[in-house]
């Protein structure tokens, strides 16, 4: 069984951030070089101010071409509207299945507004994983 069903025991605790006036390029090399598929985007005070996936990176990089100028910064392409988060003690099955009707492969994960850390489809199947080496045990 499953150590726990609680969100918190599974999260990344430190996911990887960027700051919103971050210049998308260095943002890009950091889910490049972090090998993620986005990145949480955060205040000073670790308030979470929106998402960047590696979409909106494509699309900066399709604007920049198009209109031959720089790539501009996180804030001007990140998601920032309806944020889907999720609270550490929320149910890890209720936040898979949500995850999969909204075709999201992360979660940031927010207490007290802040930022605290993410969930993800590795971090789902890990768990999954645990439960069926316990399971067989």
């Amino acid at each position: 069984m499953l150590k726990s069903v609680s969100l918190r025991d599974y999260m990344v605790i430190h996911p990887v951030t960027v700051k919103p006036d971050t210049n998308v390029y260095e943002a890009m090399m950091t889910i490049s070089d972090n090998r993620i598929s986005g990145v949480c985007v955060i205040e000073d005070d670790h308030r979470l101010v929106g998402v960047l996936s590696e979409m909106d990176c494509l699309r900066a990089v399709l604007s920049s071409v198009y209109n031959n100028d720089g790539f501009g910064t996180v804030r001007e392409y990140m998601t920032a509207e309806n944020l889907l988060v999720a609270h550490p003690d929320e149910d890890i099955v209720d936040v898979a299945q949500d995850m999969l009707r909204q075709n999201k492969r992360r979660r940031p994960v927010v207490e007290d507004g802040r930022l605290i850390g993410q969930i993800t489809i590795r971090q789902l199947l890990k768990a999954v994983g645990e439960f069926q080496s316990l399971k067989g045990s």
